[in-house]
């Protein structure tokens, strides 16, 4: 059986013992003058060259009457071949500096191969030719891509939450925030937030961001502890405004070059769900709605909008057909944000008798399917069982209807299934 040969060791430099490649004349570490080394003892062993014949070291020559040092052998004295089959330089060839143990190298270079386990450059997704830039342009076109929050997706156990820009916005204002906790109990609940940024502020994605993650988490600690998921709902949209209010502490200085723009703002709508108890709370005109699985059983809409519209219908003035065609039936008269009224959330708790979906929304949803029954009509059947699922298929339906505003939607069984149970 053959063996791979082994590689011989390579000398050390004599004064930092830093190891040297064979044809050195300096040591590359500390630049030693190689020609000053004393010989070789004569006990060196043979070395199979090609060709299977021992050739020995060449006997040092005597130092010449002008050398006040002995001159050593290196290892490119020894005649040899490449590994293609061609002679090594001579010896006469030390002169010249270069080094003898590879060929003289090329005017140009091949470039290196990729390294595989790099990430792939990002490609267009317009031209699918260019690369995009840090800045988020593409290269070639020019053409702006999406962002992280053009389009979020995410599953938490048994519930799952879809959020896109729509075809019109430039981008996604809507923010949400998905979660599961148990109670003191081990009983399970989860939570759903969705928060839609009012356009017409300043900054009102940031507003979104900040009030869906305040109230998600002031629920994830309350819970927990033994609070009634009303009274942990009414705090977490406490929590959700003071969050949003910070946002307008702006230095004076920033407020001066931009005297009229009104303080970031959103909306809210959230959900808490266990295994026997839905609770939702809202400010604003995102909505939240109760679908049956048994679709023979009246779906039903939980929230009642802070809307021109709404009180339109509240007063007797107009019917809900008549208000929400008017071009000032999306006027909210509630918010969060540092110039809203004073605060007053809406909280309700139900006690549904048969297993269904809570759908939380913002009205880029519920703009393309107003009604309960409208709505109910294009949730899945198997909504409980695959979340996600139904949360793309309403997103699809706001998209394919026009997609004029962004759209985010939240699935959440009920009742809370126990844990490990997750969906399909």
């Amino acid at each position: 059986m053959s063996q791979m040969p082994q590689q011989a060791a390579l000398p050390k430099c004599p004064s930092c013992a830093e190891p040297l490649e064979p044809g050195d004349l300096f040591c590359g570490a500390c630049g030693y003058d190689l020609s000053q080394v004393p010989a070789p003892p004569r006990d060196q062993p043979t070395l199979a060259m090609a060709g299977g014949a021992d050739v020995d070291w060449p006997d040092p020559e005597p130092p010449g009457p002008d050398s006040a040092e002995p001159r050593t052998h290196r290892a490119t004295d020894v005649p040899g071949t490449d590994s293609g089959g061609a002679p090594l330089p001579g010896p006469e060839a030390a002169s010249s500096g270069v080094r003898l143990d590879r060929p003289s190298e090329p005017e140009e270079y091949a470039l290196q191969a990729p390294d595989p386990r790099a990430e792939p450059a990002a490609v267009c997704v317009a031209c699918r030719a260019g690369r995009v830039d840090g800045d988020g342009y593409c290269e070639n076109c020019g053409h702006a891509q999406p962002r992280e929050r053009d389009h979020m997706e995410r599953e938490s156990g048994p519930l799952a939450a879809v959020s896109d820009r729509g075809l019109r916005h430039h981008r996604n204002e809507d923010a949400f925030a998905v979660a599961h906790t148990a109670l003191p109990d081990g009983a399970p609940a989860s939570v759903a937030v969705v928060c839609d940024g009012v356009s017409s502020a300043t900054r009102p994605d940031e507003a979104s961001m900040a009030a869906s993650r305040a109230a998600g988490d002031s629920l994830l600690a309350a819970l927990p502890r033994g609070t009634h998921p009303q009274q942990a709902m009414h705090e977490a949209i406490v929590a959700a405004a003071q969050a949003v209010d910070a946002l307008a502490g702006e230095p004076d200085e920033a407020r001066e070059h931009t005297p009229h723009q009104n303080a970031p703002a959103c909306t809210i709508v959230a959900s808490v769900v266990t295994s026997g108890l839905l609770v939702v709370g809202w400010v604003g005109d995102s909505r939240a709605y109760w679908v049956p699985d048994d679709r023979s059983a009246a779906p039903a809409r939980l929230t009642e909008d802070d809307s021109w519209a709404a009180q339109m219908v509240a007063a007797g003035l107009m019917n809900e057909a008549e208000a929400y065609a008017d071009e000032r039936a999306h006027a909210i008269t509630g918010w969060l944000g540092a110039d809203a009224y004073e605060l007053e959330p809406h909280t309700a708790s139900f006690k549904p008798d048969r297993a269904g979906v809570v759908l939380v929304c913002t009205d880029g949803l519920w703009n393309y399917a107003e009604t309960a029954e409208e709505l109910a009509r294009i949730v899945p059947g198997d909504a409980a069982e695959r979340p996600l699922h139904a949360a793309r298929v309403l997103v699809g339906h706001a998209l394919d209807g026009g997609g004029h505003d962004n759209v985010t939607v939240a699935v959440v069984p009920f009742p809370a299934p126990a844990p490990g149970a997750g969906s399909a």
